[in-house]
């Protein structure tokens, strides 16, 4: 079905395309907080990782304020990076405030601030769609991860029957700004092997579990 699919370009400005979604996370970092909090299904979504991760050192990229590192942070050596100043200090208040010990900072994920081969676990969830050049965020993920490391990644695709209802969530998606990409192209591009299933949003919402070969 892959071949038939409306998979998104490369946006053209890629560091306007970057500008843009930090200025508007900047204005919505607190009512984001918020949402996630309260909205039921999207905590579902996020926690579909937490079985998935393994340490003992792990990093989660675009944490956004920080839900889920607060529910598995302190379990291990954690580290997280996300671009937005504004989701970087939410994140950081609502560690502190549950006592769990991370180290938050502010970066690009296309150009991570760490060694080859550093981390045992990467997470990444409902973010791979807002980077504007998949194939450097791809390779930087792929870089500071350990061979044998995992990546626990969930994000957007569409649903394997091409259910009405899945595609029209799709076409909110898209709506929205989100980059669509065949992420199972991408990750076997990159030498990982790796599981996938629909988690979500009537199949437009995927859970991949996958191993970065030694």
């Amino acid at each position: 079905m892959n071949e038939f699919l409306n998979y998104s370009s490369e946006p053209a400005d890629k560091d306007a395309f970057t500008k843009g979604l930090d200025r508007a996370y900047g204005l919505i970092a607190r009512p984001y907080d918020i949402g996630v909090k309260l909205l039921p299904v999207w905590k579902t979504w996020l926690k579909r990782a937490i079985p998935h991760i393994q340490g003992p050192r792990v990093l989660e990229v675009s944490f956004g304020t920080g839900f889920l590192l607060t529910q598995y942070a302190g379990r291990f050596n954690t580290d997280g990076i996300d671009y937005n100043e504004k989701m970087v200090a939410v994140a950081s208040a609502n560690l502190k405030r549950k006592n769990i010990a991370a180290r938050l900072r502010q970066g690009n994920v296309e150009s991570l601030p760490y060694e080859h081969d550093t981390f045992d676990c990467i997470v990444s969830t409902m973010a791979f769609s807002g980077y504007p050049d998949g194939q450097c965020a791809m390779s930087e993920l792929h870089r500071v991860l350990r061979p044998g490391g995992r990546l626990v990644l969930i994000d957007v695709e569409y649903p394997a029957d091409g259910n009405r209802l899945g595609m029209g969530v799709m076409r909110l998606w898209v709506g929205l700004g989100d980059l669509i990409r065949d992420l199972g192209k991408l990750l076997h591009e990159f030498g990982f092997d790796y599981t996938e299933e629909e988690i979500g949003g009537f199949g437009s919402v995927h859970l991949y579990v996958a191993t970065k070969r030694s």
